[in-house]
């Protein structure tokens, strides 16, 4: 069996190291099957890509499209005519593809066009706001892919109530949890940590990258002081991401002193800022399912969220634009009243060998 496996942006690289891996396992035992990674350069720049792939042991793509930068219609075009052209010279019997960026439904695009099975790992999760451009990669992808490779049982009703067949839905847990699960022993603190007096739980981290979030320069600022004047006395984490920093730079957006600005991290740096964190306050809904997993209380300065599951059963609020309600969260949290929470069903670790051994099982297709 031949696999094609997309990676396109950084949220990507969490959620492929562990199927390759469970590949690899199966090769050593003897099982016909192989790979090829295509990198698609969505995210193309060492710290928002590169650094991953060497600290997740994900093997030198065999191919990278350099998709690069654009709008969002650009990189489609780009994505979609460079995968094209890998596929007809590799053909595989499956494309898999991951999460919900422009790379997942640009890739899925061109190989459902060349009449090529699709798996869609991590299908049917909804936000229900097509605002938001992630919403619309997930309805595209999984209207016609193939497969449909589920993190919770609830994306999988999602699915059903969509339309799509049973027997092409399979519930397998969550592949950026198996990540995390193997990698806890060998997460390490960033450069940054003794120089900024940090230790367990004695600080706050924040991300926030979603133009909700900071394209308006005035709620921007409002967000950074209700966060800066609720912790005054402690130090709160920001990595930020470049997009991030641009905007606040164009808007000259005010950081009061306890909100220290750090460049992005290395997955195995940030995890750990992440775990040794009092709480995070962010909008990256991956970061929702790792803070969920470790049991970090979580603050999402969103509205909606496509990982409900965070917040009914796991660390996560929603704070949406609502200052009364970041105040008061972050309050509860500072004195330690925080919620009980729990770990998803299956979000256990061992998501890509599911993934992996269920595409043997329908091979060929």
């Amino acid at each position: 069996m031949k696999l094609t496996i997309v990676a396109g942006a950084r949220p990507n690289f969490m959620k492929v190291a562990p199927i390759i891996h469970a590949i690899q396992r199966q090769q050593d035992a003897g099982v016909d099957i192989h790979f090829r990674l295509i990198h698609t350069g969505q995210h193309y720049d060492a710290i928002m890509s590169g650094a991953f792939f060497e600290q997740l042991n994900i093997p030198a793509p065999h191919g990278n499209l350099e998709a690069g930068g654009g709008t969002q219609a650009e990189q489609t075009a780009a994505i979609m005519a460079k995968f094209e052209q890998e596929l007809l010279s590799n053909h595989p019997d499956c494309v898999i593809v991951v999460g919900d960026v422009t790379s997942t439904m640009a890739c899925t695009l061109a190989a459902v066009k060349l009449n090529i099975k699709v798996a869609h790992v991590e299908a049917g999760i909804r936000s229900y706001d097509r605002s938001m451009p992630e919403e619309v990669n997930r309805i595209v992808v999984d209207s016609i892919c193939d497969l449909y490779y589920t993190t919770t049982e609830e994306a999988s009703r999602q699915l059903v109530m969509e339309g799509v067949d049973d027997d092409k839905i399979v519930f397998v847990g969550n592949t950026m949890v198996d990540t995390l699960v193997e990698n806890l022993d060998r997460l390490v603190p960033p450069i940054f940590w003794n120089e900024e007096s940090l230790s367990h739980q004695n600080y706050l981290l924040l991300t926030l990258h979603r133009p909700s979030n900071v394209d308006n320069p005035i709620l921007f600022q409002q967000k950074i002081d209700v966060i800066a004047r609720e912790t005054e006395s402690w130090p709160v984490i920001f990595p930020v991401h470049p997009r991030t920093q641009k905007n606040m730079q164009l808007a000259g957006i005010n950081v009061p002193k306890n909100i220290r600005l750090v460049d992005p991290l290395g997955y195995l740096e940030f995890m750990y800022l992440l775990k040794n964190a009092k709480g995070v306050i962010t909008d990256s809904g991956g970061i929702t399912e790792e803070a969920t997993y470790l049991g970090v209380p979580c603050m999402t300065l969103r509205s909606t969220t496509e990982r409900p599951e965070t917040c009914s059963v796991g660390t996560n609020v929603l704070i949406g634009d609502d200052f009364n309600m970041l105040s008061k969260h972050l309050r509860e949290l500072l004195q330690g009243n925080w919620k009980s929470s729990s770990i998803p069903k299956l979000w256990d670790g061992q998501s890509a060998e599911r993934i992996v051994q269920d595409l043997i099982s329908r091979s060929p297709f």
